[in-house]
C-alpha cells in the first residue's frame, strides 16, 4: 500500500454520506446501472440500493466492478421492500417522477435523510414504487424531449444533493461512526486481506499511519 494512495482513500471515506442513496427500481441496462454507480461514487454516496428487473441484470465482466469497489450496493427482493428498510432508517423516499404534483427537484432539502428513487429508462418508476415515495420531483425541460436518460437525470438529482450539502458543511468532516470509519478503511486499503480474515472469523489488524498493517500482539 503506497503512502499516498492510503491517504487518499482515507480522504474520500471521510467525505462519504451515509444518509444519501440511491434505489433503483429495475432499471435494467447495465451501462445505465453502471453510469448510475459512478454517480454515487463522485458525491460521496456509501449505500445504493437496487432492486433487479425480473430478467435480471447481466452485467459486463468490469462493468461497474470498479465503482462497487467503493459504493456497496444492496440488493432487495421488491421496491416495497427496499422501501420499507429505508423508511425505518429514517430516509425520505424522492421519486424522480413527473407526475401532475412533482415539484422543480431543487425546491427540495436533501440534507435530511435522502434515498432517490428511480426507474428504469423505457418505463420509470414503477406504480409500486411511486405508493411508497414520500415526494415526486421533475426535472424541467423545454425542448421536444420527454424525458432524460435515467443515469443524466439520477446525476443531476445527486449533484444537488451535493451541492446543498456542501454548502451546510456535510463534506469537511467524517459523517460515519469510529468503527465502520476503520473497518471501511482497511477493506479499501487491503481488500484481500480483508477478505482472508473475514473468511477465517478474524478480526482485522490495525493500521499505521501510512496505512502499514501493524504486527498483531501476541
Amino acid at each position: 500500500m503506497h503512502p499516498e494512495r492510503f491517504h487518499r482513500l482515507r480522504t474520500v471515506l471521510e467525505r462519504r454520506q451515509p444518509d444519501l442513496t440511491i434505489l433503483m427500481d429495475r432499471v435494467n441496462k447495465s451501462h445505465n446501472f453502471s453510469a448510475i454507480l459512478r454517480n454515487c461514487d463522485a458525491v460521496g454516496v456509501l449505500r445504493a440500493h437496487v432492486v433487479p428487473p425480473e430478467e435480471g441484470l447481466v452485467l459486463h465482466h468490469g462493468t461497474s466492478a470498479g465503482t462497487r469497489k467503493w459504493v456497496q450496493v444492496h440488493r432487495h427482493k421488491n421496491v416495497e421492500d427496499a422501501a420499507r428498510v429505508l423508511k425505518q432508517e429514517g430516509y425520505s423516499i424522492i421519486a424522480a417522477h413527473p407526475s401532475e404534483n412533482a415539484v422543480d427537484f431543487r425546491e427540495i432539502d436533501y440534507t435530511s435523510p435522502t434515498a432517490i428513487l428511480v426507474g428504469a429508462e423505457l418505463h420509470g418508476v414503477s406504480e409500486a414504487g411511486l405508493e411508497t415515495a414520500d415526494l415526486c420531483v421533475r426535472i424541467p425541460i423545454t425542448g421536444m424531449v420527454k424525458s432524460l436518460n435515467v443515469s443524466v437525470a439520477t446525476s443531476l438529482l445527486l449533484f444537488e444533493a451535493f451541492r446543498q450539502r456542501q454548502a451546510a458543511g456535510m463534506y469537511e468532516k467524517s459523517r460515519l461512526s469510529p468503527s465502520e470509519f476503520e473497518q471501511l478503511l482497511f477493506e479499501w486499503s487491503w481488500p484481500s486481506v480483508a477478505a482472508a480474515k473475514r473468511r477465517d472469523g478474524k478480526p482485522y489488524p490495525s493500521l499505521g499511519a501510512d496505512g502499514e498493517i501493524l504486527p498483531e500482539s501476541d
